[in-house]
């Protein structure tokens, strides 16, 4: 008798309460004021609503290459957005039979199915179950996939559970769809957010995905199947649960023969029905998933630097990850393919990437006075994840090393002491075999400095620019000035690498406490040995300061990005550095002058230009660490500018010889920058500049000369 009446009481409490949902959803939106509701209930439902008519769901970005070609996709949802038309019938038909066959009669909420889900809820007390229509799934799978995509676990979770509050507000804002949008934009708009597995949302997505199709050209079995699996994607995966997925899929097909999909002649409409259910699944052998990332898009080893570096740049410049990886933008970028794989080949002839630890890296930059353009980034090891391959996945051609670039320094010390009128091009200066410093003392004592070849004992700017005795520049960094050399570096493009990271190339933290940084302590201790460039150095930052050298002077960011568009075809602006006019234009052509002859007669980088067939005016300056670990060479043209740096990047860096290239601890006959990275540059270039005019180089002024 209890047991009977308790089961009474579950039916009554099942159909109370079943009706309490029922009726709250029907007067919501009329009587709002009635204390069914807050206000702010009433707005949150009227927002939810209003963005889900907009359609905004989560697109996938593409990165595009200078040519408009793509070279990358960012998603957190694969998704092929669609309009009605792009939609075949039998996809909607599908849906529509196996989800909500009276879709096109109710209002939002099916009244006739609630009213069978409390019948069902006296029996088992399911008072929440089942009665959901299509509707109220978009709203169920909005509420997961878009307003909870930082967490879609727990969002779906949330949208799904078995309360009566949740089933409310989905019929509230169910009920207030149908108000703003048509059936079919309801529908088109549902099979664009569905989750359909391996990675995919919506049938666009899907189609292209399973059957390597468009959703136009679905056929039935494979509409079925794609309807099969909605909103089920995990326990029915095709790939994973192939059984009961078919299972599924033929329900489907059964369904839409009974709502009429094959005819209203029975006998023939079972005939289809069976023989699409005969059909096997017909998914590809390899899934066409878009690939993500820097990584896995098509020339990800050799592109996947420039990608990494964007996203640097993107981020820095005011674009969210959220902008990125769910805003459906088009990024046009200025990374120039036939430059990158020019650019990556050289590398690798010089450096093989599995070299044990030694790389090899290289970046160049489009000159300009709008624009400095970065056309390519790349080094000798792939960009990847599998370290046991030699990849490596962080921006090294634009990032700050902890290596030094040896005697390309001297630039600033140049470019400083012809500002401060301490010397010109033409104009002589010391050149001693060694000299002992009490400008930067060592522990008390002189810095004692001695030059690596034999010199006369003055020669020309221009002379010790292209053949780089270090006592010579250690004079003139006195005369002219630490500060002031840092600060020449600076401007002609140094920033990163003096003013965002300190001695060790680590990035500086907001509270400066792993300061101070690499420019501050060069000042603060009062380093002489700056000018023969031990420090860390940004090779893409070399690059650009040989780019504002021959842009007449004129400093610009190196920017990877010629635009950003978003959904809508519209530019998405960016917080982007302005150009400046670093040196006046006179003392950056005399410099480009002064450092014209580094390429010829007896330039350090003299051999490799004529090996590789080299016959451009150019400005050049090659760099050797004291210790072989690292050497560089900076150089550029009107039209193109760049700079390679090979350097040990093992786990205990050692010496570097050449001929063959390798790791020599202790050996005295290391790597020199005209050795490895020039004829790295050169080799590059020489393909990068083919089809060009020769450009001449600007004349000095007579005041620098």
């Amino acid at each position: 008798m209890f047991a009977a009446r308790a089961s009474g009481l579950v039916k009554l409490l099942g159909l109370c309460l079943t009706a309490g949902v029922l009726l709250a959803a029907m007067v919501f939106p009329f009587v709002g004021g009635l204390g069914l509701a807050s206000n702010r209930a009433a707005d949150t439902v009227d927002q939810t609503s209003g963005d889900l008519a907009k359609g905004e769901l989560p697109l996938v970005t593409t990165i595009q290459d200078m040519n408009g070609d793509p070279i990358a996709y960012l998603y957190d949802q694969y998704r092929i957005p669609l309009e009605t038309k792009d939609i075949a019938d039998t996809m909607k038909g599908a849906i529509l039979a196996i989800e909500d066959k009276r879709f096109y009669e109710h209002q939002g909420v099916d009244w006739q199915g609630i009213a069978r889900a409390a019948a069902k809820a006296g029996v088992d007390g399911g008072a929440t179950q089942g009665a959901s229509t299509l509707t109220q799934q978009y709203v169920k799978n909005y509420m997961a996939f878009v307003l909870g995509a930082d967490n879609e676990q727990e969002a779906w979770e949330k949208a799904t559970e078995a309360t009566v509050g949740r089933k409310m507000r989905e019929a509230r804002v169910a009920l207030q769809l149908e108000q703003q949008m048509t059936k079919d934009e309801i529908l088109t708009g549902y099979l664009n957010i569905v989750p359909l597995g391996n990675q995919t949302y919506g049938v666009g997505a899907a189609a292209k995905a399973y059957f390597n199709t468009t959703a136009d050209k679905l056929t039935v079995p494979q509409a079925a199947l794609l309807a099969a699996i909605a909103n089920r994607p995990s326990s029915l995966n095709p790939g994973a649960s192939p059984e009961k997925a078919l299972e599924r899929r033929n329900i489907v097909i059964d369904k839409m023969r009974e709502n009429g999909a094959f005819g209203s002649d029975e006998t023939e409409a079972k005939k289809k029905a069976e023989e699409f259910k005969a059909q096997p699944m017909g998914i590809v052998e390899n899934l066409q998933i878009l690939p993500k990332g820097c990584v896995g898009a098509g020339d990800g080893p050799i592109y996947g630097f420039f990608c990494s570096y964007l996203l640097d740049y993107l981020r820095a410049s005011g674009i969210t990850n959220k902008q990125l990886q769910r805003g459906g933008l088009t990024i046009k970028t200025t990374m120039d393919p036939k430059a990158t794989k020019a650019a990556k080949q050289s590398a690798e002839q010089q450096v093989p990437k599995t070299q044990n630890g030694i790389a090899n890296v290289m970046s160049v930059v489009q000159p300009g006075t709008d624009k400095h353009r970065v056309r390519a980034l790349v080094a000798s090891r792939d960009y990847g994840n599998k370290a046991e391959l030699g990849q490596v996945a962080r921006p090294v051609p634009a990032e700050v090393l902890p290596f030094g670039p040896g005697s390309v320094n001297k630039i600033f010390t140049a470019a400083a002491a012809m500002k401060n009128g301490v010397t010109g091009i033409d104009r002589k200066i010391k050149v001693p075999k060694v000299y002992n410093s009490r400008v930067y003392p060592n522990g008390g004592s002189a810095w004692r400095v001695q030059n690596a070849g034999d010199y006369p004992e003055e020669m020309t700017l221009t002379q010790a620019l292209a053949t780089s005795p270090n006592t010579g520049f250690v004079i003139l960094q006195e005369q002219a000035g630490l500060n002031n050399v840092v600060d020449m570096a600076y401007k002609l493009g140094m920033r990163e690498t003096l003013t965002g990271v300190n001695r060790g190339a680590e990035p500086l933290k907001s509270d400066g406490s792993n300061g101070p940084s690499q420019g501050d302590w060069t000042k603060q201790n009062n380093a002489g040995s700056y000018t023969l460039g031990p420090g860390a150095t940004s090779v893409l930052e070399l690059a650009n300061v040989a780019a504002t050298i021959v842009s007449s002077g004129t400093w610009c960011p190196p920017t990877p990005v010629e635009k950003v568009i978003d959904r809508y075809g519209k530019d998405v602006p960016l917080k982007e550095m302005p150009c400046e006019q670093a040196v006046e234009p006179d003392l950056a052509n005399s410099l480009a002058q002064g450092m014209s002859h580094d390429t010829t007669g007896s330039g350090t980088a003299a051999t490799a230009a004529s090996g590789s067939g080299w016959n451009r005016p150019a400005i050049g300056k090659t760099g050797t660490t004291e210790e072989h670990k690292s050497v560089a060479f900076l150089a550029a043209t009107p039209q193109y500018a760049g700079a390679v740096m090979t350097y040990a990047d093992g786990n205990s860096p050692q010496v570097i010889c050449a001929n063959p290239i390798r790791l020599c601890p202790g050996s005295s006959q290391g790597v020199f920058g005209g050795q490895v990275a020039a004829p790295t540059w050169f080799n590059a270039m020489k393909v990068i500049h083919e089809g060009l005019p020769v450009a001449p180089l600007p004349p000095a002024a007579a005041r620098y000369k």
